[in-house]
């Protein structure tokens, strides 16, 4: 039987009369890549709120390998292995890549002592060195992170979440303003990543979404529409009518 990471029962968020996540019922099985889409308000950023605790639910619950993280604090839920990047890239502008990763990889270690050499935490080091290589970020590991490219910064913010060691990772528009290659570079990592770590990706580039997804889940008006493959998904009246499109011919 196939481990749950992360389930929602009838999870449900209003701000004064917007309904913005509607009595979601969600499964995330162990294993692939899986894809929440919708259009603009659909509540995905509110129900990945939700999740890691950012937002305390209206009604519902919100469990996470079993355990009932319903209304727990944020970095309780990160240190239990969940773990996110944000549609406003969040990142320490005065820090140096280096230094932004290895804070976030020694906060999962231990906490830092005042009379204790930066130079003995090997094992922070040696995680932060692996990580920079793994994104690419070696050749600009001593940069402000406020110099860096949006791309880089997009990056950065993965590294800095898989520092932490997640379980799951929840990510928010990775993609969102990058260039053709860097978006092609970018996919290419999430997939291999996908791999190891489970990963609920949030997008709007609809051809990285089919490129990269093994299942998709349709928001719309904070409701869950529908959930399949790319082909299923694809081919849902739904879907085309809420979120893709529907032809002119179509509509004749």
């Amino acid at each position: 039987m196939t481990e749950i990471v992360l389930k929602t029962e009838g999870l449900s968020k209003s701000f004064g009369g917007l309904r913005a996540v509607d009595d979601v019922d969600f499964e995330l099985p162990a294993g692939g890549l899986h894809a929440i889409i919708g259009p603009n308000g659909a509540g995905k950023t509110t129900f990945f709120n939700l999740v890691t605790g950012l937002l305390a639910p209206d009604s519902g619950r919100v469990s996470f390998f079993g355990r009932d993280i319903t209304g727990m604090k944020p970095h309780r839920i990160n240190r239990l292995g969940l773990a996110r990047t944000l549609q406003i890239k969040s990142v320490f502008d005065g820090l140096s890549v280096y230094d932004n990763v290895w804070v976030a990889a020694h906060s999962h270690l231990g906490f830092l002592h005042p009379l204790r050499p930066v130079t003995s935490y090997r094992a922070t080091a040696s995680k932060v060195e692996v990580l920079l290589d793994r994104l690419g970020l070696q050749g600009c590991r001593d940069e402000l992170a406020g110099n860096l490219s949006y791309g880089d910064v997009a990056l950065l913010e993965i590294a800095i979440a898989l520092a932490t060691e997640p379980k799951l990772l929840l990510l928010d528009e990775p993609v969102a303003g990058m260039s053709p290659t860097e978006t092609r570079n970018t996919v290419q990592l999430v997939k291999e990543l996908s791999k190891s770590v489970n990963i609920i990706l949030i997008e709007h580039d609809m051809e990285v979404v089919f490129d990269a997804a093994d299942v998709i889940t349709v928001m719309n008006q904070g409701a869950i529409l529908c959930r399949g493959t790319p082909a299923q998904i694809a081919k849902d009246k739904r879907v085309q009518e809420a979120y893709l499109g529907v032809s002119e011919e179509a509509r004749c």
